[in-house]
């Protein structure tokens, strides 16, 4: 079910050495896309857009079982001993609320709640691939509507690039590929999702302030009682987009040992202080069952950007919204 939204660039990445090239399928042989593997020590890593991921045991010493995931999918622990080149998934008969069978007629009208954007690097979240972050957006209206696009606010220049000459420096190239999720509001928290299709964009040092996706496609409907929009990077890609292996920490030796260092990745996502409500929610994807929390001080510990009072990712939506017959 991928639907890949590429933007061409380039990387520089290496592959893990050694390591073992395992596919997820679904019962049908169909790849499972993007499907996450976790170590149960909160780490972890996810599968490309053919299903496939690599372990390697040179470098996850200590694991032995691995927990696959995947939206539409019943949950798989696999002992590492016993890790073969194919692992089936079985569907799971969970069924999405709300879904419509067919698309609304007549007129409509685009409605847009705009982005905010700003050029500060130090009021950027640094991504990394164990962390989701949710938008909410509440229903203000009766009539239906139809996510059309949304508006993402990146930075994807350095922190010291306005001390460069810009007209000879030349940014350096990566390439992220990033996977948006829709939930339901189930009481004030992300709930369930409201498509299996996976929805991911590629981003780049070639990309605006503001990059466009779109979403149309896929027929997300806003729900009666709002609805909340994810960011999760995956990681980044080879020039192809291919999704690369990507680790979660980077180990680094000192004089006390080896040392974990998160692995950030590019662009950044800006946050802002001009929302007055809080409506950003994050998770840690390999933690804690990956249980959703409101973005502020007394449920993140340690944040310099809510120590700036930056509570809110100012992610922005169209919207389709259907005239009355």
């Amino acid at each position: 079910m991928k639907k890949l939204l590429y933007i061409p660039c380039f990387i520089f990445a290496s592959f893990f050495s050694e390591a073992q090239n395992t596919t997820i399928v679904s019962e049908t042989e169909e790849p499972v896309s993007y499907a996450t593997i976790s170590f149960g020590n909160g780490n972890g890593l996810f599968a490309d857009d053919a299903g496939q991921f690599y372990f390697t045991k040179k470098l996850y010493k200590d694991i032995d079982s691995l927990f696959i995931s995947a939206i539409g999918f019943n949950d798989l622990k696999v002992a590492t001993q016993d890790l073969s080149a194919i692992i089936k998934m079985k569907s799971s008969i969970n069924t999405l609320d709300e879904v419509f069978l067919s698309k609304p007629r007549g007129k409509f009208k685009i409605e847009k709640i705009k982005p905010t954007v700003h050029e500060d690097y130090y009021k950027c979240w640094l991504p990394t691939i164990e962390s989701e972050i949710a938008v909410y957006f509440p229903n203000n209206s009766t009539k239906t509507q139809r996510l059309s696009s949304l508006q993402v606010p990146i930075k994807v220049e350095a922190k010291d690039w306005d001390k460069r000459k810009r007209k000879t420096s030349k940014k350096r190239p990566f390439s992220t590929v990033f996977k948006v999720n829709f939930y339901e509001n189930n009481n004030g928290l992300p709930g369930h999702v409201l498509t299996y299709e996976n929805v991911v964009f590629i981003a780049n040092e070639k990309n605006e302030k503001i990059l466009e996706v779109n979403v149309t496609e896929y027929d997300i409907y806003m729900p009666k009682n709002g609805i909340f929009v994810s960011l999760q990077v995956l990681g980044y890609t080879d020039a192809k987009g291919k999704l690369l292996p990507n680790k979660k920490y980077q180990e680094i030796k000192t004089k006390r040992g080896i040392v974990k260092v998160p692995t950030t990745f590019r662009p950044l996502l800006p946050f802002t202080d001009e929302i007055a409500e809080k409506r950003t929610f994050v998770r840690r994807i390999f933690l804690n069952g990956g249980q959703w929390t409101l973005f502020d001080k007394q449920n993140v510990e340690k944040s310099n950007l809510l120590k700036a009072g930056l509570n809110n990712y100012g992610l922005g939506l169209n919207l389709e919204v259907y005239k009355e017959d």
